[in-house]
């Protein structure tokens, strides 16, 4: 069984990880994930108001941040957009699902993690399922950021569109 743990890390990692356990079984899989909003806009902003900033320290952008999909040269000084967006999640990831993560370590489960970005948790958190092919989803009772007032508005929606058992976790 494959179980999709969706957290914005306020969710208790050791009741998570019990839960997700007992779900998963011998040899299950766990995915640890969230979902983050990001102003696409804040890169814009930011260059905007601070301006052309030191050269790194590597030749080019590129070796920096990688080509661009594109094709296009990347500006001295700035990577690119989607480089940085890819490194803030990447980020978001270690800090919020890695902890909960490392509570299976020991067990038997295969276990990932993976940090989206999504303008609606819920609708990101539904992708995730699809993607991952959860059986079912564990969720907390309430959250910061994102999931703020979760059976509110996120949970609520998560448990009404969700195809498979939303676990709601207190």
């Amino acid at each position: 069984m494959h179980v999709l743990i969706a957290t914005d890390g306020a969710l208790d990692a050791e009741a998570a990880a019990t839960f997700a356990s007992a779900l998963a079984g011998s040899g299950g899989s766990v995915t640890v994930a969230t979902v983050v909003r990001i102003p696409r806009r804040l890169v814009a902003d930011l260059k905007a108001q601070y301006g052309d900033q030191p050269p790194v320290s590597v030749d080019t952008d590129v070796e920096y941040v990688g080509a661009p999909k594109s094709g296009a040269q990347l500006e001295r000084s700035w990577p690119g957009e989607d480089a940085l967006i890819e490194r803030y999640l990447s980020d978001k990831g270690d800090e919020i699902c890695v902890p909960l993560a490392e509570k299976f370590e020991g067990s038997d489960l295969s276990v990932s993690t993976s940090a989206i970005e999504g303008d609606d948790v819920a609708d990101g958190v539904m992708s995730l399922c699809s993607e991952t092919g959860a059986d079912v989803i564990v969720i907390g009772a309430r959250g910061i950021n994102a999931f703020q007032g979760l059976l509110g508005s996120t949970g609520a929606r998560i448990v009404r569109r969700s195809s498979v058992p939303v676990l709601v976790l207190r």
